[in-house]
């Protein structure tokens, strides 16, 4: 079965969910997205540049508890939501992240 027949028209919302630490127990949230490739490297999503002017890096994004538990990843997509004060949080691993309907073969 390949993954086109698996996900009918490729418009599942499937993902996994995992929490670390103390969970989703703080009031803001540090944002990184991470995107996984189709021969299993996962590579950091670059944040969105803060300006067009200045030299300075782009911060990571902020988020409040709610807007950090209604984040749903995309298919090839892994959002790790952590808190600014306890540095608990949560992982959202998207199904082909996950590696649920691909194949992947050891590099060696």
């Amino acid at each position: 079965m390949t993954a086109a027949m698996a996900m009918p028209g490729n418009t599942a919302d499937t993902f996994l969910v995992h929490f670390f630490g103390t969970g989703l127990a703080d009031e803001r949230y540090v944002v990184e997205k991470f995107h996984a490739r189709a021969d299993g490297d996962i590579v950091p999503v670059p944040a969105a540049p803060a300006g067009a002017k200045g030299r300075r890096a782009a911060k990571r994004a902020v988020v409040s508890r709610k807007q950090a538990e209604a984040m749903r990843p995309g298919r090839t997509e892994i959002v790790v939501c952590t808190g600014l004060r306890t540095r608990g949080g949560r992982q959202a691993w998207g199904s082909v992240a996950l590696g649920l309907f691909c194949d992947r073969k050891q590099r060696g």
